[in-house]
């Protein structure tokens, strides 16, 4: 008899894990409304800085909770998050130079240079 987890490379059991329960994903996916709502609320109600500065902080929070829960993340070996973490990490560092370097740049985006 031919076990298909033997050929490819699997190890049975171990690399198994329960389903994740339908109402954790309800629990979730609510979540991810809410802070849409704490989002849209914030850009209509602070635009500028504020609003922008809540996006920031809002969007890898359910960003975080999709790829935890929906793409199942949280059940990966640590190898897989430490890459996955380790690539996020050059990304964020990456964009905070740009928004760094934006920063000094003045109203008109000359950076006060005609």
């Amino acid at each position: 008899m031919h076990d298909s987890h033997a050929a490819h490379g699997h190890g049975g059991a171990h690399d198994a894990h329960a389903p994740v329960p339908n109402g954790t994903f309800i629990l979730v996916w609510v979540g991810l409304l809410v802070l849409t709502a704490v989002t849209v609320a914030a850009s209509v109600m602070f635009p500028g800085k504020v609003g922008i500065g809540v996006a920031m902080v809002v969007t890898p929070i359910k960003a975080a909770m999709i790829l935890l829960w929906f793409m199942h993340l949280k059940y990966e070996k640590p190898v897989f998050k430490f890459m996955f973490l380790s690539a996020m990490l050059i990304l964020a560092i990456v964009m905070g130079l740009t928004f760094f370097d934006y920063s000094f740049l003045g109203e008109g985006g000359h950076g006060g240079r005609i």
